[in-house]
This record gives structure tokens, C-alpha cells and sequence, in this order.
């Protein structure tokens, strides 16, 4: 969960449960009803949620996007930014659909789930007091395997949560995000260049049969899986995204929020892709810019660990 400047209010009651992502900004921030439930690996980016709100696994809210109360996501389903959902809306799909209303049956369930009752508490928020810096914290966990070690830039900053094992190298002023894993232990190296952000939860796998490279200036969004694919340089992977082993992207490219680009997909440079499964939707005239919800370097000094 990361806020700038308290831009994320969770409601009375509520539950983010786990690998889930919240990240609110100021022109974005993001808002949590009393008594509502964000499944395991849920997104949440600067997105608002309603009272008693039930968002399935693996569901995406991006920037703008407002959910009303008692609405009810189906698992891996994308809200695009600023999208707005009704209250009583059962929604699914990428993007989301909305399927029909909120029935009698579908309150009930929800009462259940909530120890037989849908009362909002109404109670006040609790602040947090930063505890001591980020950098006090430990860089990451790295990992040898097979004899093979991590390499990482003195510049880099990995989150004390982030772990990177065996084949891997990390350039300068890369930034890896909370719970993110890198796992170099096939018969290949991963490599990651300048600059690079790759956010919090993501997976970056090396297959035994595919390199993994992330050019310089890559920016990797919250929980996607990336495996032995090569991205080229500037590329802008959105939230949630998955990149199957082969994948090839130009550089300046744009991948959808949840997109899934399959097996031996090659994009040329500027390419927007976007889908279940990806297709290229577009070309790119300049590069695509850097993500609100991206980390920038004058954020890292303001960092603290709370409790």
C-alpha cells in the first residue's frame, strides 16, 4: 500500500487481502468503503471503492475509476481509468462489463460473508506515523543458486521485501518495488538496465529456453509476470499485465492494464498493445509517458516504514 501525501483511505471493516496493491496519488487518491473486501492480488491505483464492495481476485481499478456500493467483481475483471460503476453492479470481464444488478440473493451472500450484517460502523480513520527511513531498512533478499549470484548497482533501490536469486543483473538507478521477485535460476541470465522500475508484487521469471531483458527505462506496473521475454527500451507494461515466454516488445511500446500477451508475440517500436489475449491496437508517435502511478526518484528519499 503506498500513499503520497495521505492519498489512500481504507474504510471501518474492510480487508485487502493478500499480494493486493494499493496506490493512491494526489490527483488520484483512492478510497476504501466501510466493510469491503479487496481479494488476493487485487490493484487498486487511484481508484475509488464503495461501502460493502466485494472485488474478486486478480481484479484491476485504475486510475479515475469508481466503484459504487455493493458492487460485486468477478474475478480478474478491469475497470479502465475513469470508468464509473453504478451501486448494486455485479461486473466481469477485461475490460469490465457490467452483467446486471445486485439481487436479494446476492445481498444475502453478502450478509453472510459479513457475520449477518450489512451495517457501516462509522467509524474514524486511524493515521500511521512514519518509523524509521527507508534506508535503514535492509536492501532486499538476494539469493545464489547454482553458484550464480545477483549483481546490483550501488545506485539501484530494492524494497526490504523484494528477493532476487541466482543469474541476475540489475543496472543503475533501477527501482524494485515491495514483494517483487526475480528468479534467474534456468540456464540463462536476467537482465535489467538503467533506470528500470519494476513495482511492487511483480514476477520476473528467466526460462530455460528465453532470455529476460528489460532495456533501459522500462517500467514494469504492479503485479504483472513477465517470463523470458525481451522489452525494449521505454516500454510501459501497465498493471496486472502478463508477458508469456518469447514475447518481444520495441522499444516506446504500451502494454495494456491486464493484458495477456502470449508465447512468441514480437512487437515492433511504438507498438500499443492491449487484450485478452494482447493484439496490437495502435502505434506510438512519441514515447509513452511515464505512469502516475510510477515511483519517481525524488520519492525515494521520503520514504518510511510505518507501524
Amino acid at each position: 500500500m503506498r500513499s503520497h501525501d495521505g492519498a489512500v483511505k481504507l474504510g471501518a471493516g474492510s480487508a485487502v487481502l493478500e499480494n493486493s496493491v494499493v496506490i493512491g496519488l494526489p490527483q488520484h487518491p483512492v478510497s476504501v468503503g466501510e466493510r469491503t473486501l479487496l481479494d488476493h492480488r487485487s490493484l487498486v491505483l487511484g481508484a475509488e471503492v464503495g461501502a460493502l464492495c466485494d472485488v474478486g481476485s486478480g481484479s484491476i481499478l485504475m486510475p479515475g475509476a469508481r466503484l459504487g456500493a455493493r458492487c460485486l467483481l468477478s474475478e480478474g475483471t478491469v475497470i479502465p481509468a475513469g470508468i464509473v460503476v453504478p451501486d448494486d453492479s455485479v461486473v466481469a470481464g477485461r475490460p469490465g462489463r457490467i452483467l446486471r444488478r445486485t439481487t436479494a440473493d446476492d445481498l444475502e451472500r453478502l450478509r453472510k460473508r459479513r457475520g449477518g450484517s450489512l451495517d457501516l460502523p462509522g467509524q474514524p480513520l486511524t493515521a500511521f506515523s512514519a518509523r524509521d527511513r527507508a534506508e535503514d531498512a535492509p536492501m532486499g533478499q538476494l539469493y545464489t543458486f547454482r553458484d550464480k549470484h545477483p549483481l546490483v548497482h550501488p545506485t539501484a533501490t530494492l524494497f526490504s521485501s523484494a528477493e532476487v536469486t541466482g543469474d541476475v543483473i540489475i543496472g543503475p538507478g533501477c527501482i524494485i518495488g515491495p514483494g517483487v521477485k526475480i528468479l534467474g535460476d534456468a540456464s540463462g541470465p536476467v537482465r535489467i538496465g538503467a533506470g528500470v522500475q519494476v513495482l511492487a508484487n511483480t514476477v520476473l521469471h528467466r526460462l530455460s529456453d528465453h532470455a529476460l531483458t528489460l532495456e533501459d527505462g522500462v517500467i514494469i506496473g504492479p503485479g504483472c509476470t513477465v517470463h523470458g521475454s525481451h522489452v525494449g527500451a521505454n516500454t510501459v507494461v501497465e498493471p496486472g499485465a502478463i508477458l508469456c515466454d518469447g514475447t518481444r516488445l520495441g522499444r516506446g511500446s504500451f502494454v495494456g492494464a491486464g493484458s495477456l500477451v502470449k508465447q512468441g508475440s514480437n512487437f515492433a517500436d511504438g507498438a500499443h498493445v492491449d487484450g485478452f489475449p494482447a493484439a496490437q491496437t495502435g502505434t506510438l508517435t512519441s514515447l509513452p509517458p511515464v505512469p502516475r502511478w510510477a515511483l519517481r526518484p525524488e520519492d525515494l528519499p521520503g520514504l518510511r516504514r510505518i507501524g
